[in-house]
């Protein structure tokens, strides 16, 4: 069977993918010696690793390189992270460096990475548990060397930035085995004298052994414990220390945490000014607003005539006088005393109007009744026939010995039908 003929540039391509792919070559430490070691001008370093047989190219980018702890150089000792790769365009095979420590001091990454994560899980690093720093602090403790460079940028910082502050330095060892002991007995002075109202603790900048005092353990658990809040001023901006994740707040540098505990009284006066720029601004407004009114009212009609101000409550005085008077109670008896003598004459008018009505309709009905009499019907002559007892106006119901009463108009006949005539 025919072989294949690739090119070289896919032979590098498929190894370079057979790297990338191995499990065992994506992570892995180092421990080397570092040689042929060049800084590119963009931040990338490029050296070798070699052992006393061996040794392979390395390369390590500005992003990481920057995170660096120290300067590496020639001949260094370094224990260095990574994984491995083929730059293709030459097909040589090197290590991609992601981090790198001296040698020796690599137990102390360990040691510091496992009290992070210890003090974390205790809560010691929770913001909860953070105390605010005050604004505008009469007394600033500072722990640290009383002779070291830090001591004297806090100090010449503070006085320029905020002369109003008093500064109290406790004297502690920053480096050595002591040190770490020294710090925390400081920390506890400095509260048990309660003077301060803010504490700086920190130092120089050094190496990673240098700063190992404030990754101990013993130190963490003051800086929790402080009823004083406490900023950390520990080494460069790069260095990050135990302390740092404690503190209430971290500066970058000792001279950052001088400008973070004070105010700039420059900053302070220039607000004052403005604020001072406002206020007269803002007083002339208002000024110019009441004198205007004030010309309003000078010029209104009632400084003018005064006695158009009592006009408007003399008229509803005298509106409620005469209200008040008329509901005087023995005004309103008397009021009422003659409405009731008024109804009263009404009431008699109306009464005799009413009998000599009736009176006149009773004289016209006894008169219509008069004409309707039988009595005057009988004085002419008329006679009432009863049988027993009913008036009978017709022959019909009689019969011969039938026994009636003859009313006439002076007195009763009783008789006996003998005749019974009928008309016609």
């Amino acid at each position: 069977m025919e072989k294949k003929i690739i090119t070289v540039t896919a032979l590098n391509r498929y190894l370079k993918y057979r790297f990338d792919q191995d499990d065992n070559l994506k992570d892995i430490r180092l421990k080397a010696e570092i040689s042929n070691f060049k800084r590119h001008s963009r931040g990338h370093l490029y050296f070798s690793l070699k052992d006393e047989s061996s040794q392979v190219s390395a390369v390590m980018f500005s992003q990481n390189a920057m995170k660096l702890k120290f300067e590496p150089k020639e001949g260094s000792k370094v224990i260095v992270e990574g994984y491995v790769s083929i730059y293709e365009a030459t097909g040589n095979y090197q290590v991609y460096v992601t981090a790198m420590a001296e040698e020796g001091l690599g137990d102390l990454y360990q040691a510091f990475e496992k009290l992070k994560i210890k003090l974390n899980e205790a809560g010691l690093f929770d913001s909860a548990h953070k105390l605010p720093i005050p604004v505008f602090p009469k007394v600033v403790g500072v722990i640290t060397s009383p002779t070291g460079a830090a001591v004297r940028d806090i100090i010449n910082i503070i006085n320029r930035r905020y002369p109003l502050t008093k500064i109290v330095v406790y004297p502690a060892l920053v480096q050595g085995e002591e040190a770490k002991f020294s710090i925390v007995k400081m920390i506890e002075k400095a509260n048990q004298d309660s003077i301060a109202d803010v504490l700086i603790v920190g130092r120089g900048g050094g190496s990673i052994e240098d700063l190992w005092a404030f990754n101990e353990e013993i130190v963490a658990k003051a800086i929790y414990d402080s009823k004083i809040p406490i900023i950390s001023a520990i080494g460069h901006e790069t260095d990050t220390t135990i302390a740092d994740f404690v503190s209430d707040l971290r500066a970058p540098t000792p001279s950052g945490a001088a400008e973070l505990v004070v105010p700039d009284q420059k900053n302070l006066l220039e607000t004052l000014i403005n604020y001072q720029q406002k206020m007269r601004t803002y007083v002339n407004r208002v000024l110019t607003a009441e004198s205007r009114h004030l010309n309003q009212l000078l010029s209104s009609y009632v400084f003018i005539n005064p006695a158009r101000l009592i006009e408007k409550p003399t008229m509803q005085l005298m509106h409620l006088t005469d209200r008040l008077t008329q509901t005087r109670p023995d005004k309103l008896l008397i009021t009422a005393f003659e409405k009731v003598t008024r109804l009263e004459d009404t009431l008699n008018g109306l009464y005799r109007d009413r009998l000599r009505h009736e009176a006149i309709q009773f004289v016209n009905l006894a008169e219509k009744l008069e004409l309707l009499n039988p009595l005057n019907l009988m004085k002419k002559g008329y006679a009432i026939v009863k049988k027993d007892g009913k008036i009978i106006k017709s022959i019909q119901p009689f019969h011969i010995n039938d026994h009636i009463d003859i009313s006439m108009v002076d007195g009763t006949i009783q008789a006996t039908i003998d005749q019974i005539l009928k008309d016609g």
